[in-house]
């Protein structure tokens, strides 16, 4: 076939393509932005929304993605861009996972198909990325607080555009929410928070709030609230059968949300989440009014996907799957266990041993692997919901009563508690111990849920211990040894399958501070950190083939740091390399070269560099950042060239 005739194919291909999704979603791919959707009448709103949930369900079927919460949100986001004149008026949404139909009626249809892929659009929210991306967004709980700065920007510049946060109710778990909410009651600025009420979040709910909205604020309590007031004000004849209409043909059911009207809110609802046509009449009134407004909105996590419905955790970021079936497509390549999976066997087994071992993880039981241990240990395990500062403090009570409290969250999560590791648990030389799941890159959920600040963050802190293991065993040997040191521990480990290591039968204690040579060299020698250690011993043999000996050396601790291991490498050259998965500002090379002072010596640091990585398969980032073993080879040898094997000093080479 000729060129020309290849293309002419490729370009019909594309036709019939296109022709195919039009008449499947016949509404949906007429709209290209939210006037497009504007044009359309309230009474066909319905098929927008019901087509928009098969164009998930089939598109992240092929792709992978959050899903569960973007399909219970659908009708939500449909409503909001019919009511609101969008971009002008803000919609500010709290994480990124209900927000794919949000992308889709926001010029990003087509794009959706390669979501969280390296270079194409974000899973999460992305002010870069589209002006109808008001607040980027990936950890939860902001919108309120971000939502309510934009109306107070509007209210100081003299304009009238609305601002509406979109909150799911697990994001009501985090601090943050109620500290907007109060200011936002405060102020009395102009401002609606929709409350997405789907009675999950990323796991089971859990808290005072959660039992509050079960229990009083779910279609079951609600109808029979509304039968309570409906005969309250039938005694009433003149004028109570009259509020009720108005009740009923503004779809509102009178509640009185006292939690949110004691903080200065207008309250609204519950309100079917799902009734677009409700949803629609119910955001042109409140549009109108003024102050701070919160509707409450009930939705169903996986609405019109049966399997979504019937299981919400496991679908709530599924990876491929087959649409008909609801199978998963998983690869068949056998693989390593996890690093998470590693780590809920071996603090399972150290429990065991230990009564006074108790878990506590922030709404992420089965992505931390603490789902085994609740369920093995349910009385010594704490979800405390999406409150990482209340989980520290929380764990430095325990602490202080005896208890050998394990926090296990994703490192780029811990963040957030950043003052209460320092001033709770640090300053009182608590024995807590951190294990930070995701460390490193993890991949296609990008730069908000990247984890490489943790040696920076934690190395500063005065007491605390920092440890990384280099595969899933020494995982299993660091846990056991944390456990036993009486003190602050970190450890850090990445997301996904181990290095397929030969496990020990049994966790054995390792001598703190101490480093593991791995491999001589008497041409420079690699210090390498936690899960680029493999990596380094890879690139090293590259490096020998090109003419360099180089050694290896396994590090374990960032913190404290084996000065004597480093001595013994300059005694050999004075050329070393520290490699790590950690922004270079303040991380492992940078302690190398605090413990150095005025030793001679030759030092390039390899590293994150000092900027937000995008989103993409970890293999591909590692590789673009000069991380993955061909690339260190490749970057010392060319560090190397010029430079004496025999020991004489050059100045310290810089990061990647």
């Amino acid at each position: 076939m000729s060129e020309e005739n290849s293309r002419a194919s490729l370009e019909d291909g594309k036709i019939a393509s296109v022709e195919a999704e039009k008449s499947k979603w016949p509404l949906l791919t007429s709209i290209n932005d939210p006037a497009d959707l504007r044009k359309i009448p309230v009474e066909k709103l319905s098929q927008v929304s019901s087509e928009l949930r098969q164009y998930l369900i089939h598109t992240v079927s092929q792709i992978g993605g959050h899903f569960g919460s973007s399909l219970g949100a659908a009708d939500i986001a449909v409503a909001l861009h019919y009511v609101f004149n969008t971009p002008k008026d803000k919609l500010v949404w709290d994480t990124g996972h209900q927000t794919y139909g949000h992308k889709v009626l926001t010029g990003r249809r087509d794009s959706l198909k390669k979501i969280r892929h390296f270079g194409e659009i974000s899973g999460f929210l992305k002010r870069t990325e589209s002006p109808y991306d008001s607040f980027g967004a990936g950890h939860a709980s902001t919108a309120i607080s971000s939502a309510l700065g934009m109306a107070a920007a509007r209210d100081i510049q003299g304009e009238k555009n609305k601002v509406v946060a979109i909150v799911s109710d697990g994001c009501m778990t985090g601090g943050e929410s109620y500290e907007g909410l109060q200011n936002a009651g405060q102020l009395q600025s102009d401002l609606i928070v929709v409350l997405n009420d789907n009675q999950m979040f990323i796991s089971h709910r859990v808290g005072a709030l959660g039992v509050f909205l079960t229990r009083l604020l779910t279609w079951g309590a609600v109808q029979g609230a509304h039968k309570q007031v409906e005969k309250f004000l039938a005694r009433f004849k003149f004028w109570g059968a009259s509020i009720m209409r108005i009740a009923k043909r503004a779809r509102v059911l009178l509640f009185p949300g006292m939690l949110f009207e004691e903080m200065g809110f207008s309250y609204f609802g519950p309100v079917d989440g799902h009734d677009v046509k409700s949803l629609v009449e119910v955001f042109r009134h409140v549009k109108e009014l003024k102050g701070p407004v919160l509707i409450h909105c009930i939705t169903q996590k996986g609405k019109g996907y049966a399997p979504a419905e019937a299981d919400a955790i496991t679908w709530h970021g599924p990876g491929k799957f087959d649409p008909q079936t609801g199978t998963m497509i998983k690869s068949t390549a056998k693989t390593p266990p996890s690093y998470t999976a590693v780590f809920s066997k071996a603090i399972i087994k150290e429990a065991e041993a230990d009564p006074k071992i108790v878990g506590i993880t922030a709404a992420m039981p089965e992505g931390t692997g603490m789902d085994a241990f609740r369920d093995k240990f349910p009385k010594r395990y704490f979800d405390v919901g999406l409150a990482e500062e209340h989980a520290v403090t929380f764990a430095g009570g325990l602490a202080t009563a005896g208890q050998k409290p394990v926090v296990a969250i994703y490192s780029t999560f811990l963040q957030r508690a950043f003052d209460q590791i320092e001033h709770d648990i640090c300053l009182q030389n608590l024995p807590v111990v951190f294990c930070l799941d995701r460390a490193g890159l993890v991949g296609e959920d990008g730069p908000t849920h990247h984890g490489v600040f943790d040696y920076s963050y934690l190395r500063v802190i005065p007491g605390m211990t920092v440890m990384a293991p280099a595969d899933e065993n020494e995982l299993q040997h660091m846990l056991k040894t944390a456990l036993h040191l009486n003190a602050p521990v970190s450890i850090r480990y990445p997301r996904g399958a181990g290095q397929g290591v030969e496990m020990d039968a049994e966790a054995k204690l390792l001598p703190i501070g101490k480093a593991v040579r791995l491999r001589e060299g008497k041409d420079l020698t690699i210090l390498a950190i936690g899960n680029r250690v493999h990596p380094s011993l890879e690139a090293a043999k590259t490096l020998e083939e090109r003419g360099i000996s180089a050694g290896v050396v396994n590090m374990r601790f960032v913190k404290p740091l084996d000065a004597e291991m480093i001595k013994e490498c300059l005694r050999i050259s004075p050329h070393l390399v520290t490699v790590e998965d950690n922004i270079l500002q303040g991380g492992f090379g940078s302690a190398v070269l605090e413990a150095l002072g005025d030793a001679p010596a030759s030092v390039l640091r390899i590293g994150i560099p000092d900027r937000f990585v995008e989103h993409g398969a970890p293999a591909l980032l590692y590789d673009h950042v000069g991380l993955s073993a061909p690339k260190i080879a490749e970057r010392v040898a060319e560090w190397m060239k010029g430079r004496s094997a025999s020991g004489v000093e050059f100045a310290a080479g810089k990061g990647a």
